[in-house]
């Protein structure tokens, strides 16, 4: 194969994935509770993965997000009691965030919602051939992940 060919096979690669993630995401805003967006769903599912506390901060760069930005989408998560925000015990002028029970429940009703076109997706494709380029998938993440870290080496922690 040649560069230009494996150039290509790359790109094609993420685009393919930026296709599927834009689809896959205005499924499932229409699965949010009335007045969520995606940015809100991001952050419950986020903390719902992950566990918590994490600082705005810290979330803002593992979301790639501009501060303010993720200081909007939590301030308005705080308003309808999906995350809880409370001064970093270490630090007072930090803040730490968790996720709330409610935020939970949403963000589990939000998948349950979105369940019927999942189980149709794992029929098509067959929920083998799916768990079998999970591990690709996520060898990709990672990298990505780390070289997102190594850009961004200062860390906060709550």
């Amino acid at each position: 194969m040649t560069k230009k060919n494996e150039d290509s096979v790359v790109f094609e690669f993420f685009t393919e994935i930026g296709i599927i993630n834009q689809l896959s995401q205005t499924l499932l805003e229409r699965a949010l509770s009335d007045g969520l967006k995606m940015s809100h769903f991001v952050v419950l599912n986020h903390f719902s993965r992950l566990g918590g506390p994490h600082s705005p901060q810290d979330l803002a760069r593992a979301l790639q997000v501009t501060k303010g930005a993720m200081t909007n989408t939590l301030q308005r998560l705080e308003k309808r009691g999906l995350v809880d925000i409370q001064p970093d015990p270490g630090d007072g002028r930090a803040k730490c965030v968790t996720l709330t029970a409610s935020g939970l429940h949403v963000r589990n009703e939000a998948i349950k919602a979105i369940t019927p076109t999942l189980d149709e997706v794992g029929k098509r494709f067959t929920k083998t051939r799916l768990k079998e380029a999970l591990p690709l998938l996520r060898n990709v993440r990672g990298y990505l992940d780390k070289a997102r870290d190594r850009d961004n080496a200062a860390d906060t922690k709550c």
